[in-house]
């Protein structure tokens, strides 16, 4: 079954608490979402926090795909920039699809809610993300019509002696 894509939804304690789940299944399955395992959803909570302060000042937006059973199954937020130069494109951090959704298109249909999400925003031209090295979530991106625009070599730090490339990719909307 298809997920069900939301653009800022209503914010409730049982959507808080299934982003909380959703965000410490995909980092302890290895996804690249700001986190090494072994992570816990009290973890997740000051990182969701920070999300959330950013949507009540109006600078971010939530996209959420839910599964039949009304979990989160998916999330990607857009952060606005306020910088008067680049206001017409935004950031897209904490793109995650459930570990037990993988593999069934739910990545690329989240990609593409982003893409229409995107269009609909005012004024918006492109989305900037940035992924982490050596995970191949570059080349998703890239099969989802984004381009490698820069790379810093080592810049993310995963353990004592694993460092990644800090990719950048964009979307031009136009």
């Amino acid at each position: 079954m298809p997920l069900t894509f939301d653009l800022d939804p209503e914010t409730t304690p049982e959507l808080l608490d299934s982003i909380r789940t959703l965000w410490a299944d995909v980092s302890n399955a290895g996804g690249a979402v700001g986190f090494v395992p072994p992570v816990t959803t009290e973890d997740v909570r000051p990182e969701l926090i920070k999300h959330l302060t950013a949507m009540a000042e109006g600078r971010t937006r939530l996209l959420v795909g839910r599964d039949e059973s009304g979990a989160a199954a998916a999330t990607a937020f857009f952060t606005l920039n306020t910088h008067r130069l680049m206001r017409h494109w935004c950031w897209l951090y904490s793109v995650m699809v459930h570990p037990s959704h993988q593999g069934k298109g739910y990545g690329r249909d989240l990609m593409a809610a982003v893409e229409e999400a995107a269009r609909g925003m005012d004024g918006i031209r492109g989305i900037r993300l940035t992924c982490r090295g050596g995970t191949g979530v570059d080349r998703f991106y890239a099969g989802c019509g984004y381009k490698e625009v820069g790379r810093v070599p080592g810049a993310i730090k995963v353990a004592d002696d694993d460092f990644r490339d800090d990719i950048t990719m964009w979307l031009p909307l136009i």
